[in-house]
């Protein structure tokens, strides 16, 4: 450990010391060390731990004599000494099979190996419980059991993984250890600055370029990792489909909570704390902040400030996915009638959004270009605001590059992959990505709307506060693509009968 870095890990475990009145009298120490039932619970190899080897191998071979540094990150401060919820980075968690809050200020290393330079060797690094008779046990409230809870040995992680298990301070001799000539060196970048800055050292140490050069590789690093995950493994897929089942129930909830929520000055707050409930309860948590917008708010695209009134008469757009324990996360949106029944110029909107779906779904399989879904929506959404009179010239004028003025009223995307991060595989390349062809395993968003501002002149009276957006998480299959959203209720009939059902 660094100079740089155990000073850092000191004053973390050491805020609130001038508060402090812990005991730390010998006849203290000694007296709180003894009685304490030692054993260790037995531990499981984790199901994900038959998939990350492949993982780890293809890595090696699209970064070939390079040693990888994936560090899992670390708290980040909330207020003076309270920190956010720990999630570490999906490049870590990836690799490692380590999931939920596992485990602040580790470490994931990846490498050739010396028998076969096509297959991966992998090591992990973090801090191992502590014993009884030390300050770290009952002082220490970054690391310290009776703060934290209980914290694994290097033996059990070990074993839960299929890696071997090293401690922390261990880090710095084992990345360094043969590094130049042949072997390189690259840290995931803007993770850890500790430990980037420690991956610096050793390569200016070791004769490795540093500057531009060095950046450009981290950069490169990020960059691979990202587009790995672009098609999905089996494993994926079952967790995925999991978070999204868990995302149904959630919405289901939020349909039962509307009566409530009307009666609450601050009705999108009910709605996104109930959804909060079944996310954090059933899984990790929410993948990203949920998305509870009554009325004219649901024209505001990212509106999570979420304390407007419910009203009836009005649409509420829920967008809101749970992330289970593995880090995978659901993200689906639904439009919802808060009275149980659209209005004809809502339904009118609303049919509209889902035809748009519906003809990118259409198209999706294997060979397609993924921006072709998005162009495939566009051309239903143009053709009805041609039809309404709203766009300045035809729908084939609109769609073409030198005009695009519908997108007046639908500004985003189409479709987004989607995986450990909402917008997953956001660094890969847009050759890998936008103009890549879709490939069995994806799995990806469909999510199309029409956003009509209460304050948009060019809109007709009636529709003026109205925003839709439907949104379906898909899988590429070999022949097509399979809806993994479908048991959600989305046709308008369909969303009238549900809502009918739950209320």
């Amino acid at each position: 450990m660094s100079t740089n870095e155990k000073t850092r890990s000191d004053d973390l475990s050491k805020r609130g010391d001038t508060r402090s009145q812990r005991p730390a009298n010998e006849a203290f120490r000694a007296f709180i060390a003894k009685g304490w039932d030692e054993s260790v619970p037995p531990a499981e190899r984790r199901e994900v731990a038959a998939f990350t080897p492949a993982r780890r191998d293809a890595l090696v071979k699209a970064l070939p004599n390079t040693r990888i540094v994936m560090p899992a990150g670390n708290f980040k401060v909330r207020s003076n000494d309270t920190d956010y919820p720990f999630r570490p980075d999906t490049g870590f968690a990836y690799y490692s099979g380590l999931g939920t809050d596992e485990e602040p200020d580790s470490v994931f290393v990846v490498e050739p190996s010396a028998e076969d330079p096509e297959r991966a060797e992998a090591t992990y690094f973090f801090r191992p419980r502590s014993g009884r008779d030390t300050d770290e046990f009952y002082a220490d409230s970054r690391y310290g059991e009776l703060w934290v809870g209980r914290r694994p040995t290097l033996e059990e992680v070990e074993q839960q993984i299929g890696v071997p298990c090293r401690h922390i301070d261990d880090l710095r001799d084992a990345i360094a250890k043969d590094v130049g000539g042949s072997l390189n060196l690259t840290v995931v970048p803007n993770v850890d600055q500790s430990v980037q800055s420690m991956v610096s050292e050793i390569r200016s140490q070791n004769g490795l370029p540093t500057g531009e050069e060095e950046a450009d590789l981290h950069a490169h690093t990020q960059q691979t990792l990202s587009e790995a995950r672009l098609v999905k493994d089996q494993f994926e897929i079952d967790q995925m489909q999991l978070a999204v089942d868990l995302t149904i129930r959630g919405f289901e909830q939020v349909v039962q909570i509307l009566p409530e929520a009307k009666k609450h000055h601050r009705g999108e707050r009910l709605v996104e704390t109930t959804f909060a409930r079944t996310a954090r309860a059933d899984g990790n948590g929410v993948g990203y902040d949920t998305i509870a917008a009554a009325g004219n708010h649901a024209c505001t695209l990212h509106w999570i400030r979420n304390n407007g009134q419910v009203k009836d008469g009005d649409l509420i757009l829920v967008d809101a996915g749970v992330e289970v324990d593995s880090l995978y996360t659901a993200d689906i949106t639904r439009t919802l009638p808060i009275s149980g029944t659209f209005t004809p110029v809502q339904r009118k909107v609303y049919e509209t959004v889902l035809e748009a779906a519906d003809a990118a779904f259409a198209i999706a399989k294997p060979g397609l270009k993924f921006r072709d879904l998005h162009n495939e929506a566009m051309k239903v959404i143009a053709a009805a605001l041609e039809e309404w009179g709203l766009l300045p010239g035809t729908a084939e004028e609109s769609l073409s590059p030198e005009g695009q003025f519908h997108r007046r009223w639908m500004v985003h995307g189409t479709s987004h992959h989607l995986g450990m991060d909402v917008h997953d595989c956001a660094q890969a390349r847009r050759e890998m990505y936008l103009d890549a062809e879709l490939e069995e395993g994806m799995v990806f968003t469909i999510e199309p709307g029409l956003y009509f501002m209460d304050n948009d002149l060019l809109v007709p009276e009636e529709m003026r506060g109205i925003g839709v957006r439907i949104e379906d998480d898909i899988l590429v299959t070999a022949d097509g693509a399979v809806n993994m959203s479908a048991a959600l209720a989305r046709t308008p009939d369909e969303v009238e009968a549900w809502m009918a059902e739950l209320l």
